[in-house]
């Protein structure tokens, strides 16, 4: 479906294009966030492939580790969640293709291993064969991996193995037996920075809330902001990047990471790896949720710490930052790196809140009414009533949910456009804000 920002009424394709000015002052469902997408360097697994792992899922086949492994610490911190709101649903991963990457294998006789992935994770499969008694010339073929047997089979040749989610077999003759055979020549290799920009094409069609770079290279990110905002921009997508240590990047569509912190256990996060949480807990945030103070489970000290001028220098620079307080890690607040603004895009847009509610309403209405309205429903006052009709009540979940407030049917208009097929929508929302400045005075006598 076609969609994305307009100025003026001469789009050529059907579709939805959807268009947020600040005001002056600033049957649809509303559907939910929780979906965070990354392109990440890794031992094992699927190359130039989106995969889908759900919050809690078993991630051995996706990285060749189990959850609990260091090597998917990155996993478990964007699952982590707040102490106040929940973890995203689900992670769109990317491994990108390497160069010098190579498979482990092995030779045994005539039977050769060879580990499914580049990686060095295929470093730590073998292979033992076991000559069996019963039937006559069998033998035991077992995979396993750090100790453990993921796979046995039985045959008398190489040609009687299938492949299983380790390694491959190959080779022609009868099997010969071993106590045990390493895989080895398994490599990693090193990732290009043009690696990313075929992630970025693969990732286009999936719906996703945020994008996670953990990287520093400037060429990725210029790459990933360009990409979000023309996302947003070109298909109607509305998403944001979690990214760290930019030179003001200056958008509502980017958060700007420059705190690391330190673990319950000792680990020390830069601030790239503290995008992981970052990212995840702004996917697993609602549109009517603040992360504002909200704690960092697990995390007991923030680096740098900044005094109090150094903290606020830090804001208007449009940085998102880290406290401690009391062995407790906080968001100081939560802001984007949007600092300039316009009458168009004004500083209500500097809050991470209304980028999630403004998220959630424009892909809700567009992904819902190419559902259900665009090639079905009239374009006349009863068509177009009907899509009002869908619109305010949508809204009034939303002012339910405490994510925007003042709304009355009056402030939606469905209105014939300028071409026989175009229909023109203005809605006026006011967004709901989070009590995040308490001014008090306290009167003694």
């Amino acid at each position: 479906m076609a969609g994305g920002t307009w100025t003026s009424q001469n789009k050529v394709r059907p579709g939805v294009y959807i268009r947020f000015r600040s005001a002056a002052g600033l049957g649809l469902a509303v559907g939910e966030r929780g979906t965070v997408t990354l392109c990440e360097p890794l031992s094992w697994g699927p190359v130039a492939q989106v995969l889908e792992i759900e919050a809690g899922a078993d991630t051995t086949a996706a990285t060749g580790y189990d959850l609990t492994a260091p090597q998917n610490l990155f996993l478990r911190e964007i699952f982590k969640g707040t102490n106040r709101t929940g973890a995203p649903r689900r992670v769109l991963l990317y491994r990108p293709a390497a160069s010098g990457s190579a498979e482990a294998s092995v030779t045994v006789g005539a039977l050769t291993a060879t580990a499914r992935y580049p990686g060095a994770r295929g470093n730590d499969i073998s292979i033992i064969i076991t000559e069996l008694t019963e039937p006559e010339g069998a033998f035991s073929v077992s995979t396993v991996v750090d100790g453990e047997i993921v796979d046995r089979q039985t045959g008398k040749t190489a040609a009687d193995l299938t492949a299983n989610g380790w390694v491959a077999f190959s080779g022609t003759g009868a099997l010969t037996a071993t106590t045990g055979a390493l895989l080895t020549g398994g490599a990693d290799g090193t990732v290009q920075s043009a690696a990313y920009s075929s992630y970025l094409a693969a990732i286009e069609p999936h719906k996703f809330d945020v994008m996670i770079y953990d990287g520093s290279d400037a060429t990725v990110l210029d790459a990933m902001a360009a990409f979000i905002k023309r996302i947003a921009d070109e298909a109607g997508v509305y998403a944001q990047l979690v990214a760290a240590n930019m030179t003001n990047p200056d958008s509502r569509f980017i958060i700007n990471v420059m705190s690391g912190v330190t673990l319950s256990d000792g680990t020390a996060l830069t601030p790239q790896q503290t995008t992981w949480w970052v990212g995840g807990a702004q996917a697993g945030a609602g549109y009517n949720e603040d992360l504002t103070y909200a704690a960092y489970p697990g995390a007991i000290d923030a680096s740098p710490l900044l005094t109090g001028s150094g903290a606020e220098s830090a804001l208007q620079k449009g940085q998102f930052i880290l406290f401690a307080d009391d062995g407790v890690v906080k968001a100081e607040y939560d802001i984007n790196s949007l600092v300039t603004y316009t009458p168009d895009i004004g500083q209500v847009f500097h809050f991470n809140r209304t980028m999630r509610l403004c998220s959630t309403i424009a892909n809700d209405i567009g992904r819902q009414f190419a559902d259900g309205f665009i090639g079905v429903v009239n374009n006349n006052e009863s068509g177009r009533m009907q899509f009002k009709t869908a619109i305010v009540g949508y809204l009034l979940d939303i002012q339910a949910g405490q994510g925007i407030q003042n709304f009355t049917a009056d402030d939606v208009q469905v209105l014939p456009g300028e071409a026989i097929d175009a229909v023109l929508v203005n809605i006026a929302i006011q967004a709901v804000g989070s009590a995040n400045k308490i001014y008090m005075t306290i009167e003694v006598s």
